[in-house]
């Protein structure tokens, strides 16, 4: 339970009052807090379809990927990378949030009926190098190595 608690103040952090935020969180039903991007972090948002498949390479290579949200329905997923990245990326059907942009995000350990975290943070502040998951992208894109099935 300290990673989560570690996790709640790493992302109150961006808030304009995390104070505010972190009670704010704690007692709201849905269990979610809108959180300006651009500050600890930015995402790189990709449709479900890519998303997961660009998932699992990056967990094949990487001991802990950066922190991944899924919305509702898991149509879309959210990489939290280094801030600075949205200006800078220039992916096709890849949207982005950065400075100016506010997120929808889960509390921490907690279930929720839409956003949820499929790779929660830990509370260090390890994101996921954008370049590593454009690699991913071009991997989960490109599909199973021949052979790889049998």
């Amino acid at each position: 339970m300290a990673g989560a608690k570690t996790a709640v103040e790493w992302l109150a952090s961006v808030a304009p009052d995390p104070e505010v935020c972190r009670w704010e969180w704690e007692r709201n039903p849905l269990g979610v807090a809108l959180l300006p991007a651009g500050r600890a972090w930015d995402v790189l948002i990709l449709p479900g379809e890519l998303g997961y498949p660009t998932l699992d390479v990056l967990t094949r290579i990487l001991d802990r990927p950066g922190p991944v949200l899924a919305d509702f329905g898991d149509n879309r997923m959210g990489f939290l990378v280094p801030p600075g990245t949205a200006a800078r990326w220039v992916g096709t059907g890849i949207r982005t949030a950065g400075p100016g942009t506010w997120i929808v995000v889960p509390y921490p350990g907690r279930s929720t009926g839409g956003v949820r975290w499929l790779v929660p943070p830990d509370g260090s502040g390890t994101l996921t190098d954008p370049a590593l998951l454009e690699l991913a992208m071009h991997e989960a894109v490109a599909g199973p190595a021949e052979g790889a099935n049998g």
